[in-house]
């Protein structure tokens, strides 16, 4: 009899104290920690004409995806303008930097940077930044505008940025998802008459709903290669 009033005491207090633990556990138990993914670049970036907008339906619910892309803004006037400081004032996870279009020859003084020095020189503000704030930087080289030589093959003056994206992402030691070469392929393969509906009618550097869709997949597939622990938050079953 005592036997088995020991083990019945025994069994009240072991589920008396299940409860409370279960009772004190908080409520977002079992969720995914949150993760947050800022961008910033230029208007191919944005919400409205870029891939912004896209590129979060082919994250996982626990990814949140802020975009801080201005429209005509260069690696320099990003920062010069203010729009860094409020980026990293988002608190991010990951840093996503894409600049180029704006970078070129052309944009004037506020605007323009060499891509062997200046460009160079500003995308590692981005990365000290980043870092700084305990941020993972990730660099994208920028898309190429889709302009056609007489072989059907891209001309591009974004070359050599893409390049220095390259060379900054290995002397930092920062992971690089190639957008450049990707959409160059894309285009190549397509063709000028099969790339149309990518992009407004008569624009050649900003993309419609698909062409938004397009590059998004090119930056994830690139995303499995270049961050491998970010790449698991990625929708397994996505397009």
């Amino acid at each position: 009899m005592r036997k088995y009033h020991c083990t019945r005491y025994l069994f009240l207090a072991v589920s008396s104290f299940a409860t409370i633990v279960a009772a004190s556990a908080p409520a977002h138990a079992g969720k995914s920690k949150e993760i947050r993914i800022v961008l910033a670049g230029d208007s191919t970036v944005t919400d409205k004409a870029g891939w912004g907008g896209a590129i979060g339906s082919f994250f996982k619910p626990n990814v949140k995806v802020i975009n801080f892309a201005r429209s005509g803004r260069s690696s320099k006037s990003f920062i010069n303008e203010g729009h860094l400081k409020k980026a990293m004032a988002a608190r991010p996870d990951y840093l996503f930097i894409q600049f180029g279009h704006n970078d070129c020859p052309g944009k004037g003084p506020k605007r323009y940077t060499d891509p062997n020095g200046s460009y160079m020189d500003y995308l590692k503000v981005y990365i000290k930044e980043a870092r700084k704030a305990g941020a993972k930087p990730i660099l994208l080289t920028p898309m190429t505008r889709r302009h056609y030589d007489e072989q059907g093959k891209m001309k591009s003056i974004l070359t050599p940025y893409a390049k220095a994206v390259l060379q900054v992402g290995k002397e930092e030691k920062v992971p690089v998802i190639d957008l450049y070469t990707g959409s160059v392929k894309l285009f190549e393969r397509l063709g000028e008459s099969g790339s149309n509906d990518l992009q407004p009618k008569g624009d050649r550097t900003h993309f419609n709903a698909k062409g938004a869709k397009a590059m998004a997949k090119i930056i994830t597939e690139g995303l499995k290669e270049a961050d491998t622990e970010l790449a698991k938050s990625l929708k397994k079953d996505k397009h």
